[in-house]
């Protein structure tokens, strides 16, 4: 009788074993697939756009770039972050991630920045898109008339000449009046530090 209880116990115990090593797994295949693919946040972006009468403003960037994290804490501060909440649903995009880091690109998002011709360009690079999905500007500071082939990327706009460019992009894109485009380009221009 002994013997048949501990052959249970090894059973029940080899089972839960099993079960725990299971579980783990699905967890870890799950957390390696935790980025949410560049169609469905784009998806997701532009139906808030539509319900709030904004346009989309999506930034690339990567874990490791400084100036993406320069980008975010400019539009984020306490100064600005309304203009840009009001006018915009701003989402984000990973690509470039560096290696080990790489599942947290979004899938899809680098042919996107391929699309508009990004790709070569360095990040942050930003574009925005009205609630259909037609693109109004995107970050390049290009000669007037100048396709999507032209331009250089002004990223996290910085210098007077990037931000003076930022601001007309926002002026054309939102509803953003012209004491709120001083504020933003005051603050932009601290990029420049």
């Amino acid at each position: 009788m002994r013997c048949n209880t501990f052959r249970q116990r090894a059973i029940i115990m080899k089972s839960w074993v099993l079960l725990v090593a299971g579980y783990m797994l699905i967890s870890a295949v799950g957390e390696a697939q935790l980025a949410k693919s560049a169609d469905e946040i784009l998806k997701q972006a532009y139906s808030e756009a539509a319900k709030e009468q904004k346009n989309v403003f999506v930034i690339f960037h990567a874990s490791w770039c400084g100036w993406c994290k320069k980008m975010d804490a400019a539009m984020n501060d306490q100064s600005v972050k309304k203009f840009f909440a009001d006018n915009y649903v701003i989402c984000h995009l990973v690509v470039y991630e560096s290696k080990g880091k790489e599942t947290l690109e979004n899938p899809g998002a680098l042919e996107l920045l391929k699309r508009y011709k990004g790709e070569e360009q360095g990040i942050p690079y930003w574009l925005i898109f009205d609630k259909h999905g037609k693109l109004l500007a995107d970050s390049k500071l290009r000669p007037e008339g100048g396709g999507l082939e032209t331009g250089d990327n002004t990223g996290c706009p910085a210098s007077e000449t990037e931000v003076a460019n930022f601001l007309k992009v926002l002026k054309k894109t939102s509803s953003l009046k012209e004491a709120e485009l001083a504020i933003i380009q005051k603050r932009f221009r601290e990029n420049e530090n």
